[in-house]
């Protein structure tokens, strides 16, 4: 009897959890082939849904998956990545004084362990900064925000008032401008139980590099959400890139060519105790620092998704780097983009196994929507551009069609109904910082039989 062919998937994202449901679609009665997941988290998270966390419209649960639900016949391990040697095809992962670092072997391996933020060298935005990229994320938002108000409510000097009711967000992408929508939103709601604020006092402010916010998006949308925010009483900043923040005020400055060289553009600052980064990803330092042919930190792939440098390691989403034909630029780093890259991989590894034809990838965009305030996006579905309520609904049905489980999808719609007709709850939920894990610097185990 033939020995069984491994294939090992790290990452629990979008990308990895679409590639291995489709293995098992493909595999289903197939024993001669061995799947398995690695992810650091138990669950799957929906993270397009993140602001509505952050906002308190979606109750912080109803937006994860645990993994084990969605597998059949999935082997799964919730351990880090340690290292990756595809010399010898073994993936060490991490172990805790609890459990015990183990290596695994593997005839085939998908690399879908997504991306992290990218601070751009600047270390103190790292410690001072907020993010939008994990649930703890989300939820911290929401405290901080929260707290700005508790403190604010009851402080005389205007000018401290002024800067604890500030919110600075940079990014207008999709992250920055739906956290910004979200944000005031919540603000806003809260404010009526604190009569010491004033709608006034509270600024939200976006703060965008290029000359236009969301990138990629049409035209024509992209204005009618900048006027739409700009009603909101969000105030966007174009062409003005963030220079330093010390924790209590912004640095920016203007992002355009110096034309003369001569002229030098004016520092301005913003006082704020809260900014919110949301400008930029890159791929975990894993990838970074792995031996794997790299470009902008990403993995190096061919047409069928596979490493230049080892045709049998295959990478997907936030971690590969492929340029896209039509655009001759890098693919945008979406989960729409790491589920259609999944679809291919599991089907490549499929046609590997069972010596058929590999199929080449070509990225076709579905669409784009957006969430810009309350009851309110933009979204371009295949050519048809919507703006205003409709789209709203369209964004809310699309994505909740999206969620992997009933159970979940009926959690969210009940959320967003109760949104409806009573208020946010504005409970701040005190929360610790993570620490760090202790790992064990010794693999005590070889899990080379699955």
């Amino acid at each position: 009897m033939p020995e069984a062919k491994k294939i090992l998937v790290l990452g629990g994202g979008f990308a990895g959890i679409e590639c291995v449901r489709k293995l098992e679609a493909y595999f289903s009665n197939n024993k001669e082939v061995q799947i398995s997941l690695v992810s650091e988290d138990n669950f799957f998270l929906f993270t397009p849904m993140l602001p509505q966390v952050a906002s308190g419209t979606i109750e912080t649960r109803h937006i994860v998956i645990p993994v084990r639900t969605l597998l059949k016949r999935t082997k799964f391990y919730e351990a880090g990545v340690k290292s990756i040697d595809p010399h010898k095809k073994i993936v060490d992962l991490s172990g805790t004084k609890e459990k015990r670092g183990i290596s695994l072997q593997y005839d085939y391996l998908v690399l879908a362990l997504g991306s992290q933020t990218n601070f751009f060298g600047m270390d103190n935005l790292e410690k001072l900064a907020y993010s939008m990229k994990t649930l703890n994320d989300a939820v911290v938002l929401r405290n901080r925000a929260i707290d700005m108000l508790e403190q604010a409510d009851n402080e005389t000097d205007p000018a401290l008032k002024k800067s604890l009711l500030t919110f600075v967000i940079v990014g207008g992408g999709f992250a920055g401008i739906e956290t910004a929508g979200e944000l005031m939103d919540l603000l806003h709601d809260a404010r009526k139980y604190y009569p010491n604020i004033q709608k006034t006092d509270i600024r939200v402010t976006v703060l965008e590099a290029m000359p236009a916010i969301l990138p990629g998006f049409n035209e024509k949308l992209a204005k009618f959400a900048l006027e739409k925010l700009h009603q909101r009483g969000i105030e966007v900043m174009v062409n003005t890139k963030l220079s330093n923040f010390s924790g209590d005020e912004v640095l920016i400055e203007d992002s355009r060519p110096q034309t003369d060289p001569v002229k030098q553009y004016s520092m301005n600052a913003i006082q704020t105790k809260t900014l919110v980064w949301t400008a930029g990803v890159t791929p975990v330092d894993i990838i970074k620092k792995s031996v794997f042919k790299t470009n902008r930190g990403g993995i190096v792939v061919n047409e069928f998704l596979q490493s230049v440098d080892f045709p049998e390691v295959f990478a997907v989403g936030d971690c590969s780097y492929l340029i896209d034909p039509n655009t001759k630029r890098p693919l945008p780093p979406t989960a729409q983009n790491a589920e259609s890259e999944a679809e291919i991989v599991a089907k490549n590894l499929y046609a590997l196994i069972t010596n058929k034809e590999k199929e080449k990838f070509v990225y076709t965009s579905k669409g784009q929507m957006a969430v810009i305030g309350k009851r309110s996006a933009i979204a371009s579905i295949f050519g048809i551009h919507l703006h205003g309520f409709f789209a709203w609904l369209l964004w809310r049905t699309i994505y909740l069609s999206k969620i992997p489980r009933l159970d979940k999808k009926i959690r969210i719609f009940l959320d967003w109904t109760i949104d409806l007709f009573f208020d946010r709850d504005i409970a701040r939920l005190k929360v610790m910082r993570d620490k760090p894990i202790e790992e064990f610097t010794e693999l005590d185990e070889v899990d080379d039989v699955w």
